[in-house]
C-alpha cells in the first residue's frame, strides 16, 4: 500500500533507485490529488517533488493519462483494502456485507477527487490491464458480501443481480453525497448506507428469482 503522504519533502533524484520511480511518482500524485478537488494533476510538478527531470517521469508513463490510470488503479486497491478491513471486525455475514457498504461509502467522503478520478475519469473501453484487474478487487468484494449475506455461491449467477443493484445504490449515495445533494446529518449516517444495501440485497435476489421464473 502506498502512502498518501510525500513528508513534503522533495528527494534528490539520487533518493529513487531503478524500480521505484513509479511508486514515487503515483504517491506524489495520490498526495497531490488529496489537496484539490479534481485529477488536475501536472507531471512538471510532480517530477519537482520527487526530484527528477521531467522527462524522467516519462520513461514510467507515456503519458499524464497514464499516470492517472495507475492513481486510479492504487485507488481501486484502497478501496478494497478498506471494504476488507471493515468486513474483518464482523461476524455476521449481514453486518460483514454492511459494514463493507458503509466503508465504500465513507471512502468516497475521505478521497472525494481520488474516488471521481477511478468512476468518473476513465470509459470502461479505456480502462488499462491494471486498472481491469484492481478494479474488480472492489467489486468481487461487494460480491462476496452479497453472496454471504444471502447465503448464496458467490459464483452463482444468483448474485450478479443484487451485487451489481447494491453497487449501483451505494454508489448513487456516494456520488450524492459528493455533490452535496445531502444534508450534512443525513449524509453522516450510517443507517442511512445500511438501510440502502439491505434493501438492495433483498431486492435484487427478488428481481434475480422473479426473471429466471420468466
Amino acid at each position: 500500500m502506498f502512502t498518501m503522504s510525500t513528508s513534503g519533502t522533495a528527494k534528490a533524484a539520487g533518493d529513487y533507485h531503478h524500480g521505484n520511480l513509479r511508486e514515487a511518482l503515483v504517491a506524489a500524485g495520490l498526495a497531490l490529488l488529496a489537496t484539490q478537488d479534481s485529477a488536475d494533476i501536472s507531471m512538471r510538478e510532480l517530477a519537482r517533488q520527487v526530484g527528477v527531470s521531467p522527462n524522467a517521469t516519462y520513461r514510467h508513463f507515456d503519458s499524464k493519462e497514464a499516470l492517472l490510470a495507475a492513481m486510479a488503479s492504487q485507488g481501486y486497491r484502497m478501496l478494497a483494502d478498506a471494504q476488507k478491513q471493515a468486513a474483518m471486525s464482523c461476524v455476521h455475514p449481514v453486518e460483514m456485507f454492511m459494514r463493507s457498504g458503509c466503508a465504500y461509502v465513507d471512502f468516497a467522503r475521505q478521497h472525494p477527487a481520488l474516488f471521481r478520478l477511478m468512476f468518473s475519469h476513465f470509459k470502461v473501453g479505456s480502462h488499462s490491464d491494471e486498472m481491469k484487474e484492481s478494479g474488480l478487487l472492489a467489486y468481487d468484494g461487494l460480491r462476496q458480501g452479497v453472496a454471504a449475506a444471502l447465503k448464496l455461491d458467490p459464483e452463482s449467477d444468483e448474485v450478479t443481480i443484487p451485487a451489481i443493484h447494491s453497487w449501483c445504490l451505494v454508489h448513487g449515495l456516494s456520488m450524492l453525497i459528493l455533490d452535496g445533494q445531502l444534508d450534512e446529518e443525513m449524509a453522516g449516517t450510517s443507517d442511512i448506507v445500511q438501510a440502502v444495501l439491505i434493501q438492495a440485497a433483498v431486492f435484487g435476489r427478488q428481481l434475480a428469482v422473479w426473471e429466471k421464473g420468466t
